[in-house]
């Protein structure tokens, strides 16, 4: 009896040591599995009194993110350049207040409807939605309270690569747009220096919706203007605008001039073509362009931006059917950024993944509509690579 109550207690310390050891096994994978923790930071403080907090996502690569929940404000996001040296490669400023100017949408999530829609005015199952017209006659990213400046509710997601959730109810009536819409938008960190961000949203009520990101680019680190950087656009049709720079409904061709992205350009090519009268509206480039797709809603890509003295290479995937190129049009140096840096004509270029503008008065456009039941989902990439 003695020998086989041994035995027994012999066997339970195996067993015990077995289960610590898969305990010690399983947390030293959980603890490889967290490359690095977010930091949370407060950031300032809306005239309200709320606390404005900053999210900072980091990757093994030394690459950083700061995200805002005011408006999913992209603050900061370092990439390197030939060297490995890591920089600020978009526009921002150092403090809260910067952001509430009347704002130039630096890094936010724009929303409920990116870009332009015609007179502030569309009609949705038979009835007219009247919009702020805050963009001379048109409506623009929103309206007067856009998602830009909303405080969203985050949580930071921590694992193999950080993410940062935020959410928004944005209520029926709210800018004048129908439906109690229920937002998600993710911001997510890869290991090969990627962020990746997948929106999603329902509503309770039919509505439209064409949500983006509004990151003003410089890949030399806003050492200059970015006229000299190179830029490819997977499209072959782009859409001509008005004076209001609303599309006229027109997809147009491409080849042969100024809006011909098709292989690596130089942006200071065609951006002063005079005689182009769609330069002429625009003031440069801030138009949409068709992405070309094999099957709509693929995740493919949209577009690549080189910046030849750093060696800095984005890549922009999406799901999305096209991309708003705008190089920063209306800066004139009014405004100064991080680091003192005055931000002048040209500093910066956006590359917003969206469905058309002005969509819910061109029924020719894919539709923008979101009906009860349905779940709006787009995901958007920008990766960096350095080309030596």
């Amino acid at each position: 009896m003695k020998s086989k109550s041994f035995i027994m207690l012999a066997l339970g310390i195996v067993f015990l040591q077995s289960c610590t050891n898969k305990k010690t096994e399983n947390n030293q994978t959980t603890d490889s599995v967290i490359v690095n923790k977010i930091e949370k930071t407060s950031f300032g403080t809306l005239p309200d009194g709320r606390r404005v907090d900053q999210y900072t996502l980091k990757n093994a690569n030394g690459m950083e993110v700061k995200i805002m929940n005011y408006g999913g404000i992209i603050t900061h996001w370092t990439a390197p350049d030939k060297d490995g040296k890591y920089e600020d490669i978009v526009l921002g400023f150092d403090s809260l207040a910067g952001y509430l100017t009347p704002p130039p949408y630096f890094g936010a999530i724009i929303g409920r409807y990116g870009n332009r829609i015609a007179n502030g005015k569309f009609t949705l199952d038979g009835k007219s939605y009247q919009l702020a017209k805050n963009n001379g006659e048109n409506h623009l990213h929103g309206g007067t309270m856009g998602y830009d400046k909303v405080l969203w509710n985050a949580e930071s997601i921590e694992g193999a690569e950080s993410a940062l959730k935020l959410t928004y109810l944005s209520k029926d009536g709210e800018e004048g747009y129908p439906g109690n819409l229920n937002i998600t938008v993710i911001y997510t960190l890869t290991n090969d220096n990627a962020l990746k961000m997948d929106y999603a949203a329902t509503t309770d009520k039919a509505t439209v919706i064409n949500l983006t990101n509004h990151s003003y680019f410089n890949l030399s680190a806003a050492k200059k203007d970015v006229l000299d950087q190179e830029i490819t656009l997977n499209a072959d049709r782009y859409l001509p605008v008005d004076k209001g720079l609303i599309p006229t409904g027109e997809l147009r061709p491409v080849t042969g001039g100024v809006f011909d992205f098709t292989k690596p350009t130089v942006i200071s090519q065609g951006i002063n073509e005079v005689k182009d009268e769609q330069i002429k509206l625009g003031g440069g480039y801030d138009h949409a362009w068709i992405l070309n797709k094999k099957e709509p809603k693929e995740l493919s890509l949209a577009a690549t931006v080189l910046e030849k003295t750093s060696g800095r290479k984005m890549e922009v995937m999406t799901t999305e059917p096209a991309i708003q190129f705008y190089t920063g049009n209306f800066l004139d140096g009014s405004l100064t950024g991080k680091g003192g840096v005055k931000f002048t004509k040209r500093f910066a270029l956006c590359l917003e993944s969206e469905h058309y503008p002005n969509s819910p008065n061109q029924s020719a456009f894919p539709s923008v509509v979101l009906n009860p039941n349905e779940k709006y989902s787009t995901t958007t990439i920008y990766k960096f690579s350095v080309q030596q």
